[in-house]
């Protein structure tokens, strides 16, 4: 999910709390916002802060005044082969070329088992919106390859392409039949991608609420915390990549449903919008005396399933005869290509 999706899954979650309603409107917004932020808060933690304390066992830094691609794929099978003859986790950092205030060098990583071979090129000059730079695109032609101790698995669509800010990080894993799994951003989605993190959060928050406020703010934080934070888990749960669902219980990812990407438009989409209704009769319930009524389903046949038929059949039409084809990506590219747009 995006991040604006998961923001307004806390703040619908948030609003099931009768206490929260009670305190909007009272003018206290409070528990909105509390629900808000821990909707996005397993990200926040991941992006903006874990990713820069993670340690690396290898770094592969091209130089800028000399573009290499060989240097980058020896540098990348020799760490290959740290994890074959180590039998260890080996962390590799790709790390981004910047060639000036507003220009990267961009190149791409390949993996080609078959061949038991990495393939590395050098692509063109970007700018920090990731538009080539005119008349670069092929000045690097030549593809760098290098054996590979292993075959490497690769089990998500994400492309190893390295651009603009900070490069990616790939986990190398040894597996039982001497192949590597290979781990896109493993620091991603590894401890903050949790229940059981989430209920640890609202019970040190809800301890300072107790002994500041008393009991029943203390649980009603609580609550409230766990569940936003907890509605974050469940709905990365619905795309590929998972989450450690129960750390510290337990050290790897659950993997997804696969029933979606996370940067998908109709899910997100869906999502924010049923999360606005969610609200709206939250809100409404909470009204001590109402001029008009209506009950659940009256509204998410109204607010939902019409505009949805509507919208499907106006696709339809527009659509018809021609074959339309989504280009999928992958939760971990999606969520980095957006972490990067966003600096």
């Amino acid at each position: 999910m995006k991040g604006f999706s998961h923001f307004m899954s806390g703040v619908a979650v948030a609003s099931f709390g009768p206490w929260a309603i009670d305190a909007a409107l009272n003018g206290n917004p409070l528990f909105f916002v509390l629900g808000g932020a821990c909707g996005i808060l397993p990200d926040t933690l991941d992006f903006k802060f874990y990713r820069f304390f993670y340690e690396h066992d290898v770094y592969i830094t091209p130089d800028p005044k000399n573009p290499d691609p060989q240097y980058v794929a020896d540098e990348y099978a020799r760490a290959v082969a740290l994890a074959v003859d180590e039998k260890r986790y080996v962390r590799v950092k790709l790390v981004s070329v910047r060639l000036g205030a507003d220009f990267w060098q961009q190149y791409s990583v390949k993996i080609d088992n078959e061949k038991l071979e990495v393939q590395v090129k050098f692509g063109p000059v970007v700018n920090t919106g990731q538009v080539p730079v005119e008349g670069t695109e092929n000045r690097y032609p030549t593809v760098a390859r290098a054996k590979l101790k292993a075959k490497v698995i690769q089990t998500y669509d994400a492309g190893m392409k390295v651009d603009i800010f900070d490069g990616p990080t790939i986990g190398l894993k040894p597996m039982e039949n001497g192949d590597l799994d290979l781990e896109f951003l493993p620091w991603h989605r590894e401890w903050s991608h949790s229940l059981t993190v989430g209920a640890m959060l609202g019970a040190l928050v809800g301890a300072g609420v107790w002994l500041a406020s008393g009991w029943t703010p203390a649980w009603q934080s609580f609550v409230t915390i766990a569940a936003c934070y907890g509605v974050h888990v469940v709905e990365d749960q619905l795309g590929h990549m998972g989450s450690n669902i129960f750390y510290p219980l337990t050290k790897l990812r659950t993997p997804g449903l696969h029933w979606m990407h996370s940067g998908d438009g109709l899910p997100n989409f869906l999502t924010v919008w049923i999360c606005c209704l969610l609200i709206f009769w939250n809100l409404y319930r909470g009204q001590p005396a109402m001029t008009y009524h209506f009950g659940f389903l009256h509204l998410m046949m109204v607010g939902l399933v019409l505009p949805g038929l509507v919208f499907g059949a106006l696709r339809w039409v527009i659509n018809r005869g021609q074959k339309v084809v989504v280009a999928k990506g992958d939760d971990a590219d999606d969520e980095w290509n957006d972490s990067k747009t966003a600096g």
